[in-house]
Order: structure tokens, then sequence, then C-alpha cells
């Protein structure tokens, strides 16, 4: 059995910013879980003192992220009494922002969030990019920002939507055996067009979970190595061919694939001014 720890997050807004604090620090350790316990709004004093309510039953670490000073004061008391470590995740960068331009931070809750120009236009992207989803669209390809084309299961769809959710609209396009791709795809200039692979083992292993997810059967070239392999091939020849960006995805997260096309992104527009 891992060793298990309470972990209280507490905002007064959605509590999203600590929700990602906390998970990129707690994965770091392997042997140890952790019971996650979120009180988002919180925004009163009796707000806050049925949250301390649950810190007294559960004791833990605690993260807090509330722009009233009342509000922190009474939290950080409390849990000096109770003996429990309290942090402010965002404060050392505050700290470290004020000394280097000089000014005073103005708290606003939720300010992330505001309905902004960059709010709508992720919301444009996420529209743009469910709407062309594994090639149901094809007339509008080169209003995309990014396409990525890999043979099925190379997380084509779960990358696009990651990248819309950073305001890039993206279209995917299966490579299928046989079945041609977009007639303009190859001629297209604007997009940034990129090759997704992964080695063939992993590809099956993928589709066969499918499969069985789908309570179908196995006896297809879906899940055979042998057709899988000449499909990557194709797809490789295809990719070089015009010169497309290839991300091997066989051991990369969602997250590090649309880093990594990202960076390719950057780099080809820094590209594009340099020439104006």
């Amino acid at each position: 059995m891992n060793a298990c720890f309470h972990i209280h997050l507490v905002s007064d807004s959605t509590g999203e910013t600590l929700n990602v604090v906390s998970k990129a620090v707690v994965v770091q350790y392997r042997d140890i879980d952790s019971i996650e316990h979120v009180y988002p709004l919180v925004r009163s004093v009796k707000q806050l003192d049925s949250v301390i309510k649950c810190i007294e039953k559960e004791p833990g670490i605690v993260l807090f992220t509330l722009s009233n000073l009342d509000l922190r004061r009474k939290l950080e008391v409390v849990c000096k009494k109770l003996n429990l470590p309290v942090v402010a995740p965002l404060d050392k960068v505050h700290e470290v922002l004020n000394s280097y331009i000089d000014a005073e931070w103005s708290p606003i809750i939720g300010a992330q969030h505001v309905l902004d120009t960059e709010y709508f236009k992720r919301i444009e992207a996420m529209n743009y990019t469910m709407a062309n989803d594994d090639g149901r669209l094809t007339g509008n390809l080169n209003e995309a920002d990014i396409i990525l084309v890999g043979v099925s299961r190379t997380s084509k769809t779960p990358t696009s939507i990651y990248l819309a959710n950073h305001g890039m609209k993206t279209a995917n396009v299966p490579f299928v055996l046989d079945i041609p791709l977009p007639d303009d795809l190859e001629q297209l200039k604007e997009p940034l067009i990129i090759g997704l692979i992964a080695s063939p083992e992993r590809i099956v292993q993928i589709r066969k979970n499918r499969l069985v997810s789908l309570n179908a059967g196995h006896d297809s070239d879906y899940v055979d190595k042998d057709v899988v392999s000449r499909e990557m091939i194709l797809a490789k020849r295809l990719f070089a061919k015009n010169n497309w960006p290839i991300i091997d995805v066989t051991r990369r997260s969602i997250e590090e694939t649309a880093a990594s096309i990202m960076n390719y992104h950057r780099s080809r527009k820094n590209e594009q001014n340099d020439k104006l």
C-alpha cells in the first residue's frame, strides 16, 4: 500500500490553478497517493469556516488562492494552530513580479477567466476543431492553423482538442489505406501540417483495446500488425514527400505532443516574420 495524505485546495475562484499546481507536484512522488479536497468560490467567512471544519476533520497540506486579506489571515492562523503546512503558490511569483516591475498588484478574483479576446479565440478554435475532427469537413482546411495527419489511434483528436484550447484552429485528417486524402491537402500553404506516427506494436495494442471496449472481434486488418506496418510506411513516405514535420507519439503524452507542435508553429511564424 502506498502512503497517503490529504491535500486541501482552497480558492475564491474555480480552483483550477491550484488543481494544476497540485497535480504537477504530487505526480513526482510515485509511492505516495493524495486525496484532494477542492473548495472553490470561497469568498465569505461563513464559507471559510465550513472549509476549516473539513480541514480539521482530515488534516493535511493546505494550498490556497484567496484575494481577501482577512480570509487569508484566518486560514493561515487556523493552519498554524493545527500545525499544518499552508502555502499560497502564487505569492512568490507576485513578489518577484512586484520587485521586477516595481508595481503593486490589484487582486481580481478569477481574472484569468475574464471573457476577453483570447477567450473567444479559444471558443472559435474549439468550434472549428470539433467540426473538422477525423476528416469530417475538408472544404475549409485552409482556415486551419494546424492540420494533423496520421493513421488511426495516433491521438489526433485529443491532441487537436488540446491545441484548440490554446486558441489554435486544428483539423485532423486520417490516413487510411486505399482511401484518398482531401484533394487540396498537399497544396495547402497557410496551415502547418504535421504527420503523427507511432510504432506498429503500439498502434495494434491501442486498436485492440479499442475493439475490446466496443465488444468487437479482433479478426480484421485493423489490428493486423503487417497491415498496420504498411500503413505506417506509406504514411511516412507521404510526410517525407511533402516535407511535413513528423512527431512520433509512441511514448509521448498528449501534452508533450501538443508542446512539440506549438514549438513547430512558433518557429514557423518566426521564420515568416523574419522574411517580412
